[in-house]
């Protein structure tokens, strides 16, 4: 598989994620897998251009609350993204937290278990029967 492959393959899985996510929450929703695949692709470009200069910006405050202050730089960038995506809605401050953790985690799996990197350290899980 190409890399043009595989990156298409994970912005349709990381699409798949949010729409996912969007069920769990009634107040988020997605009104077609388009506005999912637009939403994942601008909430990519704002935790990668974005977040670095937010988290610097703002690192007093997250070094005083001991990096708690990240994940309201993540939901914030989540509700973000649905002001800028039209049938993407997040309804609220809270609503955006929790999305943001779901998405964040399921996308985490995805990488991990489908896109594991050919040159870095492998991930092996062992187990005991008792």
């Amino acid at each position: 598989m190409t890399d043009g492959q595989r990156a298409i393959l994970r912005v349709l899985l990381n699409a798949l994620a949010l729409g996912l996510t969007a069920a769990l929450f009634e107040s988020i929703w997605v009104e077609g897998f388009l506005s999912a695949v637009l939403a994942v692709l601008i909430l990519a470009f704002s935790n990668a251009f974005l977040r670095p200069i937010l988290l610097i910006l703002t690192l007093p405050i997250t070094v005083m609350s001991l990096g708690l202050f990240t994940l309201v730089i993540n939901a914030s960038l989540f509700k973000f993204t649905s002001a800028l995506v039209p049938g993407f809605h997040v309804g609220g401050f809270w609503s955006a937290l929790g999305g943001a953790l779901v998405y964040s985690s399921l996308t985490l799996l995805i990488n991990i278990f489908l896109f594991p990197p050919s040159n870095g350290p492998k991930i092996s899980f062992y187990y005991r029967k008792f």
